[in-house]
């Protein structure tokens, strides 16, 4: 059986001589060695059209070597992109991301490795930053302002040692408003405390305090009936609940009202950490029980957290479940 006549390449496809090239891609690329093949007309065309000339076929059969008609730099491109996108020039990029940074008083260092929509960046007092790039633009623009996050650290933690305290950390339950502390002129308690109470002195010390963050207190439920025969309930914390009753919250002395449920906490401190995740959890469930304070203005004295009746028995329900979470720790 005779054998297959061998492969030979037509001799009639131009041959091609590219230069080699050095041009980098990034700091550590440089463009491949050149790949023999045709270019296609419809390729430099399309490179025309985009700002780019087509200077070689390379790497492999999918790649080009593209020149940017605006600075010059050569960057290896898939020809898919070409044809189906608009390929951006890597030194253009670059050029445009040391403007943005300029113009927002930072220092361009590096593209970040994890994330093409991140750089790193200089800032003004030294320190390094990821930021994302549109954000430094909106910095550049002058539609938001920076922070360094080693200087506000610091900024924090002196604020605390000014009142005694030492700087923990975030917020372990992740509200950005609150940091985590310790008494450390006091008795080195840690404890929740939001920032802008620090900075102002208005919070006290839940273990070692005088006042009412220190004090056994509790949460209740109240239910209180309105001259036009409507029933609301209410969820808060007191030291003294039936003193809260029949001396701040009840106007008229003969409104029918009642305290349905208190629940004993360790400190007030403690009571209001428990009562705010409550009302949340009741707003986001069931907001169109919120009652409207202009029902009860000037037969509460309060201006939130009370909700229709029918929220009575979730309202129960919520206080009954943090007892049985108290007896079991």
């Amino acid at each position: 059986m005779p054998m297959p006549p061998r492969y030979t390449p037509k001799t009639h496809l131009p041959q091609f001589k590219a230069p080699i090239l050095s041009c980098k891609v990034s700091d550590s690329e440089e463009i491949p060695l050149p790949y023999p093949g045709p270019i296609a007309p419809q390729w430099q065309a399309a490179a025309a059209a985009k700002g780019f000339a087509i200077i070689g076929r390379i790497r492999d059969r999918y790649h080009l070597a593209l020149s940017c008609d605006a600075c010059g730099h050569v960057h290896a491109s898939r020809i898919y992109t070409l044809m189906s996108a608009q390929p951006h020039c890597p030194a253009c990029m670059i050029a445009r991301l040391n403007q943005d940074a300029a113009a927002a008083g930072l220092a361009h260092l590096r593209l970040d490795a994890n994330s093409r929509h991140y750089s790193h960046y200089r800032a003004p007092c030294g320190h390094s930053l990821r930021r994302q790039h549109e954000i430094v633009r909106r910095m550049a623009a002058g539609n938001t302002g920076l922070r360094c996050e080693t200087c506000h650290a610091a900024t924090e933690a002196s604020e605390a040692d000014a009142k005694g305290w030492k700087l923990l950390g975030p917020d372990l339950q992740g509200n950005p408003n609150y940091r985590l502390y310790a008494h450390a002129d006091g008795c080195g308690a840690t404890q929740r405390i939001a920032r802008a109470n620090m900075q102002t002195g208005r919070f006290e010390c839940s273990s070692c305090g005088e006042g009412w963050a220190a004090a056994l207190s509790f949460l209740y439920a109240m239910r209180f009936t309105l001259p036009s025969g409507q029933e609301l309930v209410k969820l808060g914390y007191s030291r003294d609940p039936d003193s809260r009753l029949a001396h701040q919250l009840r106007i008229g002395r003969d409104m029918p009202c009642e305290i349905l449920r208190r629940v004993p906490m360790r400190t007030g401190h403690d009571a209001i950490c428990a009562e705010k995740p409550l009302h949340a959890k009741l707003r986001d469930r069931h907001p169109q029980a919120v009652v409207d304070p202009r029902v009860y203005r000037g037969k509460i004295r309060v201006c939130s957290e009370i909700y229709d009746t029918s929220l009575t028995q979730d309202v129960l329900a919520l206080l009954d479940g943090i007892a049985r979470r108290a007896l079991d720790s």
